[in-house]
């Protein structure tokens, strides 16, 4: 679809808010994907799928949607397949893709299965979880280690755990959100994530972005709420250090299915350099501090035509390509 006639969108419904714990950062993507479609002459309208029924998309005449709900119920393929019986393209992943990256113990073990490197890892299932068992993860993974939710984002419920005595209430904490929990090796270096635009042959992945927080707090206030954080895009890696990025980025994403666009973090291990898949997002954010936005104009992208390639890319699982 040509980007230069806004009008063959038809009637779009932007869909953000949503119940995830992740409402807050939603709202803040969604406004400003709003913003940037309606400044390009789409018809563009706001719709918050926790304060009205999606049924009402197709009885309002809606031709396709941009999702920029992240979390539970609006990343994890939920959303997705009620669009699937609804008849409407939607931007993103499928159905499977999105359920399987939301789930990141499922993505490492997919991952794994392909060869690719992501950090060693332990799962506490709900009936997992007593105190010896807990106790006994530091002497599987070592210290330190990342205890985390497998099906939440932007840091939520995430601890660095420095030692035993801290397991316990980095496992309670990480329970709040998911009944299991996620317990990874910590790689020690640098952080850098990579987006991808486009399906099949034709996904490409952009620029790498070069994260340093203070401390090495990447945290949920530090992403959002602050400027301490400084991003380096283009990225100031070594040229050959960057391509393998992208080149395990892309695999990533087309191991999983992913399709539309997406972005990988990833960690650099600082002893020999070796790149480590973390997760693969496939409801990127799109706020003031988001990465793929910064991306996209490392590579030549304005925010607004990102906005219109996304939606442009908008479809169904039964037709695989763009509408």
């Amino acid at each position: 679809m040509s980007l230069q006639d806004p009008k063959l969108f038809g009637k779009v419904a932007v869909l953000f808010g949503g119940s995830s714990a992740e409402r807050e950062i939603s709202i803040m993507s969604g406004t400003g994907v709003l913003e940037a479609l309606r400044s390009r002459g789409v018809d563009a309208h706001a719709f918050d799928p926790s304060e009205r029924d999606l049924v009402e998309l197709r009885r309002e005449g809606f031709a396709r949607c941009f999702i920029a709900l992240h979390g539970r119920h609006g990343e994890d393929g939920t959303v997705q397949g009620a669009l699937e019986l609804l008849g409407i393209p939607y931007t993103g992943s499928g159905v499977m893709a999105s359920s399987v990256a939301m789930d990141k113990v499922m993505t490492k073990r997919i991952w794994q299965a392909d060869g690719l490197p992501t950090p060693k890892y332990v799962r506490l299932a709900f009936d997992q979880q007593s105190r010896e068992q807990v106790r006994a993860v530091p002497d599987v993974l070592g210290l330190p280690l990342i205890v985390k939710p497998p099906r939440e984002g932007s840091s939520i419920g995430v601890t660095k755990v420095e030692g035993y005595s801290q397991m316990q209430d980095a496992v309670t904490l990480s329970a709040k959100y998911d009944a299991d929990v996620l317990c990874e090796e910590f790689i020690e270096g640098e952080e850098v994530t990579c987006a991808v635009l486009g399906q099949g042959l034709d996904a490409r992945a952009l620029p790498v972005v070069r994260i340093a927080a203070p401390q090495g707090a990447y945290d949920y206030q530090n992403k959002y709420f602050t400027d301490d954080v400084k991003y380096q895009c283009p990225s100031g890696l070594p040229e050959a250090e960057e391509h393998e990025i992208q080149r395990i980025t892309l695999a990533a994403y087309h191991t999983l299915g992913c399709r539309g666009w997406g972005r990988a973090d990833v960690m650099i291990r600082a002893s020999d350099r070796k790149p480590f898949l973390l997760e693969m997002n496939t409801s990127p954010g799109m706020t003031g501090h988001s990465l793929v936005p910064m991306s996209a104009r490392a590579a030549g992208i304005a925010y607004e035509d990102l906005c219109l390639r996304v939606l442009a890319s908008a479809s169904l699982d039964a037709t695989g390509g763009a509408q």
